[in-house]
């Protein structure tokens, strides 16, 4: 009889060992490792995928076993799970009811154009489907975050909605200093706002000159529209045609005043801001100064004197 229960002790030791090392003990991958769970996934699929990953020890019938034993009877979340080095059954389990999925992110830097919003998505291989077309300026720049196996159309959706929203809470809020009267106006001219600086400090001044411009009827001239019909808001690399300045297309204000006939970019928050709240300032004119941002001038006089300091540097610098 000592024996037989010594047997059985033995027994019972032994499973409570392998129940710990199947679900309570660590894994057996070195990790990290990341797991994709599919909507709709249930403990018996997610066990098959884990035994097939080399997630866990032993079968995939045992862990279910184990799962349903000793693991919460919540649902299992799908996405994108990055499971730990040495991280056991039972915490594996955890994660996938409980965790956060992997977010990754989706950088719309200021003033991309639409063209480059769509190859990003297209190059991207976490996303799925189709891009779908995106109007230019319709997007909010900004970093988005998406799972894995999201769909490019609901990723781009959602960047519509954030311009949106933004766009609805700055409108109501505007003064009336620029003669634009709607709202596909104002992300116009804010899209030639973010093309033409780089210095965040500017942005008011050089709408301010543009609203001052249009107030008057007088021509915006501004180089990035004559770009836009080129490249689609690309880089050029190269100078501007002189054939590029003379086009009549719809874009170039050199040739026609007032604004073209949509945005050029995709501004962000401070551009539109920028645009919606100008700067007070008489200045019409304004000119590279060397440093990254401009020199302004409320005269034709002033602007050639600004243009004369801009070329000597480039002299002295040896770019021309």
């Amino acid at each position: 009889m000592r024996r037989l229960l010594l047997v059985a002790a033995g027994l019972v030791l032994a499973a409570l060992i392998a129940i710990y090392v199947l679900w309570w003990g660590p894994g057996p991958r070195p990790g990290p490792q990341t797991v994709v769970i599919q909507e709709g996934s249930t403990i018996s699929s997610v066990a098959r995928k884990l035994e097939k990953q080399g997630a866990i020890p032993g079968t995939a019938k045992t862990y279910y076993v184990m799962a349903r034993l000793f693991g919460s009877h919540d649902p299992i979340q799908a996405g994108e799970f990055e499971i730990p080095r040495g991280m056991g059954g039972a915490a594996i389990l955890d994660l996938l009811q409980h965790g956060k999925p992997v977010q990754r992110l989706l950088t719309v830097t200021e003033g991309m154009p639409a063209i480059i919003v769509g190859e990003k998505l297209a190059a991207n291989p976490y996303l799925t489907g189709p891009t779908p077309p995106i109007d230019e300026g319709s997007l909010l720049p900004d970093s988005y975050g998406y799972q894995r196996g999201e769909s490019r159309a609901a990723v781009v959706q959602r960047m519509q909605k954030a311009m949106t929203k933004t766009i609805d809470e700055l409108w109501p809020k505007r003064s009336t200093d620029c003669p634009i009267s709607t709202v596909e106006q104002a992300i116009t001219l804010a899209s030639i706002v973010e093309k033409e600086t780089g210095k965040p400090a500017e942005r008011p001044t050089i709408a301010g000159v543009y609203c001052n411009r249009l107030r008057i009827g007088m021509k915006l001239d501004a180089d990035p529209t004559v770009i836009y019909p080129v490249t689609k808001g690309k880089p050029l690399g190269r100078r501007i045609l002189k054939s590029e300045l003379n086009a009549d297309n719809g874009y170039n204000t050199y040739r026609r005043s007032g604004l073209p006939e949509g945005p050029i970019a995709n501004p962000g928050k401070a551009s539109i801001e920028a645009v919606l709240h100008p700067a007070q300032t008489k200045a019409l004119y304004f000119v590279a100064d060397g440093t990254g941002g401009h020199a302004f001038a409320d005269t034709l006089a002033e602007q050639n004197a600004n243009v004369a300091k801009w070329y000597a540097l480039r002299r002295q610098r040896g770019e021309m």
